[in-house]
């Protein structure tokens, strides 16, 4: 049986997403030269992750004289919202509530950010 295609980022993918997010528009040189020089990343790989990432819809590409240029169509913000959902359906059975709680039992958080979360709730009622 074949192996289904998710629709959510490996953490390879996210690495030229975040690249794509902060140059915009770029060819296949263009991101492996924006990446970090270690882990080292060959030419080919960046090129099939970047067609992979186009098939799961978050790039398009277009032809500019002899290269192919790649641009997002899903900005950071909506592709994380994705990640969350795809976190809560797997763990949590669909329950944005059994996350927080999960985060809140797990996690040290500073006085801050319980500030934060605590204006939201209120927000939220």
């Amino acid at each position: 049986m074949a192996r289904r295609t998710s629709t959510s980022l490996t953490e390879g993918e996210l690495r030229l997403m975040k690249v794509l997010w902060t140059r915009g528009a770029s060819t296949v040189s263009d991101v492996l030269d924006a990446l970090p020089a270690d882990p080292p990343v060959a030419y080919s790989t960046v090129l099939t992750l970047l067609r992979i990432l186009e098939t799961k819809g978050y790039l398009r590409h277009s032809k500019a004289g002899r290269a192919f240029v790649y641009e997002p169509l899903v900005d950071s913000k909506a592709a994380s919202s994705n990640a969350i959902r795809h976190l809560v359906r797997r763990f949590f059975g669909g329950s944005n509530g059994q996350l927080v709680i999960k985060l809140l039992e797990e996690e040290e958080i500073d006085a801050s950010e319980l500030k934060r979360i605590k204006k939201k709730i209120r927000e939220g009622q």
